[in-house]
């Protein structure tokens, strides 16, 4: 019985060990999910910006390389998928890989994938795509800039050896609660429908704008500012999905958890309590073998 109780006992004490560690990853990430909702909040009003940047731009004259979004680009494409580093994130991979293979399975010709996290990669050299360069993925805002500044250089040293001719990216964005959504945006070559829309928005005052000096150099600067906006966004939208979805496995894990702990402490009060039992059983036997006697 002793055996027992001391085995319980141990149980006990490593999951409330095991509870203490998921409740402080549950704060971890609630707080990171904050810091990257507002980096996307603060991102808006830039992206909107740019956004305005473009459309006086293609007010005045539209690149030759812009192609409409229903036409199919010939050339090799490469693939910009934003993954995790940790695990405890629920299918936020798989779910991921699946929407990635499916996507490129549609488009013809030779894909280079460039992965943004160790647990992404693993997944997808399971599928035999051409896997490239691997990035490892930032743990807070600040470390955002700099991943996006070696995949812009990547993604400019592929085109200009001719290894590109498109640039797609892939990243998990967040909906309501821990649910999330895997999308694809193509950034390069530029969609003419895209352009056009941008060219008709609204300008916010009564002033139209007008692109001073060097109007190609204007254009290629604002093009240079959304791609780097985009890349920032799906970066940071990728680590609130990420965090949205651990926090809800933690969730789970300390429910698991509560209900464990529950059963070994009745166990342990009933294994316990039947042990006093039969001590006080064989007091009272005793007592009665030695008044008879």
């Amino acid at each position: 019985m002793s055996d027992t109780t001391a085995s319980l006992r141990r149980k006990i004490g490593s999951a409330a060990d095991l509870q203490s560690v998921v409740r402080t990853m549950k704060a971890m990430a609630a707080s990171s999910i904050g810091q990257y909702e507002n980096a996307v909040r603060s991102l808006d009003d830039y992206y909107r910006t740019v956004q305005l940047g473009l459309a006086a731009c293609f007010r005045r004259n539209e690149p030759a390389d812009a192609t409409p979004a229903h036409q199919k680009v010939v050339g090799a494409i490469g693939a910009v998928v934003f993954g995790s580093d940790q695990g405890l994130v629920g299918q936020f991979n798989d779910v991921m890989v699946d929407f990635v293979v499916k996507t490129l399975g549609n488009f013809p010709g030779k894909k280079t994938v460039w992965t943004v996290g160790e647990r992404i990669q693993s997944r997808l050299a399971d599928t035999g795509l051409p896997l490239g360069e691997r990035f490892i993925l930032p743990n807070s805002i600040g470390a955002i800039t700099p991943l996006v500044g070696q995949i812009l250089i990547e993604m400019e040293t592929r085109r200009e050896k001719g290894e590109i001719a498109q640039v797609y990216l892939f990243h998990n964005r967040p909906e309501s609660g821990s649910v999330y959504t895997p999308v694809s945006q193509r950034l390069l070559p530029l969609d003419a429908d895209w352009q056009r829309d941008l060219a008709t928005i609204n300008w916010p005052t009564k002033n139209l704008p007008q692109v001073m000096h060097d109007k190609e150099a204007t254009l290629l600067a604002f093009v240079r500012e959304y791609i780097f906006v985009s890349l920032f966004m799906a970066c940071a939208e990728s680590l609130t999905s990420e965090n949205a979805s651990r926090l809800a496995a933690m969730q789970r894990a300390e429910k698991n958890i509560d209900e464990l702990l529950e059963d070994l402490n009745r166990s342990f009060h009933r294994l316990r309590q039947s042990g006093i039992d039969e001590e006080l059983f064989d007091v009272v036997s005793g007592f009665e073998a030695l008044t008879n006697s």
